[in-house]
């Protein structure tokens, strides 16, 4: 059930809603309604993956508890490495049997332990949440929560599937509130708003854009590609990715305001930055920011001198590669950043000037190149893709810039979908236009067609 379908918007959330708001009226039923709302979300795709949603929560908060009482580092230790395990053993498993068969001299999946295990959705982002709180558990920073609350935490619906990545202390106390007190209204009106924007960047942008690209990356995965298919087709995902995912974190901070929830904002106009370190800084913010304490910070950042923070850098980016997908053009395109990081560490070091123009036009263009380690689903498609970039001369069949330039207008032009709506303001021409839109949309939006968000693989 996705946010873009009909299931979703038609059935699905008015019932959630008006669930939620009945129970809303006793206090003591609110929360657990809430929890039992976003397990049967998580179960829509798939009743044979709730259990591991359910066990997560109940074994994390229990190593918790444990913890509580005895103060011994280990549990939380132990707990992190289990939940790292999980997530291993679905997302890495056959891509480290697959590695080991080729250096064994052997087809992939020879070994005989190979296997072919389906990665349950969302379970980076809840392992993700599992980490961070148990990490500042650890570190005398987090309090104990009860498991409704603390299932909440990693299971609410809006995010539990591709983010945003919420610190505790972003969300906890939240839970404390009723939606439903008076006010509610102007937060529920700001929540359909950045729901409907999301829609529109998402059916209107990212859903187009994506038949740009198809057919160019379908075509360097099997041959050389002509020029111009391989600009449209870069260019195309450039912006097919920014207003897919932009679209779904307006959504799912949408669906968050519209339970009394403001999830944290996860993109701040990044193509216009002017430094690649700028352009981490506002692009997918919660994971910058969960790469940057939980990894970079612990590996020694900038306290250790240059080569430390370097080193750092690399390794950061290279598993924050890693973790997008198994394959190795993943981590080629995460090692690309940590390099480009690095770069800028030592660049300001030197305290060298940096004109804001060609600091921008650098970051875009160095963004852009890299999307295809991102997208290519072998280096062999990716260096086919580089060639008709850079080396074929032939142009191919028409360039289909239409989208792409209305695409790069917005992205570059428009301000972040929070200010927008903002700025928009709450009255009565705003709420028509905001009814006829997603009237629009749902005529636009298929059954079956319905496209999928490209973070919904992660």
């Amino acid at each position: 059930m996705l946010f873009n379908s009909r299931a979703f918007l038609i059935c699905f959330l008015p019932l959630a809603l008006a669930i939620y708001a009945i129970a809303s009226r006793r206090e003591n039923w609110r929360l657990p309604v809430l929890l039992g709302l976003s397990i049967a979300f998580y179960s829509y795709w798939d009743w044979n993956l709730a259990p591991l949603l359910v066990l997560s929560i109940l074994i994390n908060w229990i190593a918790a508890r444990i913890y509580g009482r005895t103060r011994n580092r280990h549990v939380v230790t132990a707990a992190i490495i289990a939940n790292l395990a999980v997530l291993g053993t679905f997302k890495y498993l056959d891509f480290l049997i697959a590695n080991a068969s080729a250096m064994l001299g052997e087809q992939p999946g020879a070994l005989v332990f190979a296997t072919t295990l389906a990665l349950p959705l969302g379970i980076s982002f809840f392992t993700f949440h599992h980490i961070m709180y148990l990490t500042d558990l650890r570190d005398g920073k987090a309090p104990l929560y009860d498991p409704v609350r603390y299932g909440l935490y990693i299971g609410f619906f809006p995010q539990v599937l591709s983010g945003p990545l919420v610190r505790w202390h972003e969300f906890m106390h939240q839970l404390d509130s009723n939606p439903f007190a008076p006010g509610w209204e102007r937060r529920a009106v700001t929540g359909a708003l950045l729901i409907v924007l999301g829609l529109l960047q998402k059916v209107f942008l990212g859903d187009r854009l994506a038949t740009v690209v198809e057919p160019a990356f379908a075509a360097a995965a099997v041959h050389p590609v002509a020029a111009g298919l391989a600009w449209q087709g870069i260019l195309a995902f450039t912006f097919q990715i920014f207003f897919d995912f932009s679209g779904y974190s307006d959504i799912a901070i949408g669906l968050g305001l519209l339970f009394g929830v403001r999830l944290p904002e996860n993109f701040a106009a990044p193509y216009r930055a002017t430094s690649l370190r700028a352009f981490w800084r506002r692009w997918h913010m919660t994971l910058s920011r969960f790469l940057r304490d939980y990894l970079y910070v612990r590996f020694g950042g900038n306290r250790h001198g240059l080569d430390r923070q370097v080193a750092a850098v690399l390794v950061t980016m290279a598993l924050g590669g890693l973790w997008h997908g198994a394959a190795w053009t993943f981590v080629a395109w995460g090692l690309l950043h940590g390099f480009g990081l690095a770069a800028g560490v030592l660049w300001r070091a030197r305290e060298l000037p940096m004109p804001p123009l060609v600091g921008w036009m650098l970051t875009f263009v160095f963004v852009m190149l890299t999307w295809v380690f991102f997208r290519a689903a072998t280096f062999e498609a990716a260096w086919r893709m580089f060639d008709g970039l850079f080396l074929q001369t032939e142009w191919g069949p028409e360039f289909r810039w239409h989208t792409i330039a209305l695409a790069a207008v917005i992205a570059f032009g428009a301000p972040p979908t929070a200010a927008i709506v903002e700025r928009l303001g709450m009255n009565r021409w705003v709420a028509a236009a905001a009814g006829v839109t997603l009237a629009v949309l749902l005529m636009e939006i298929g059954g079956d067609q319905t496209a999928e968000f490209i973070y919904f693989k992660f």
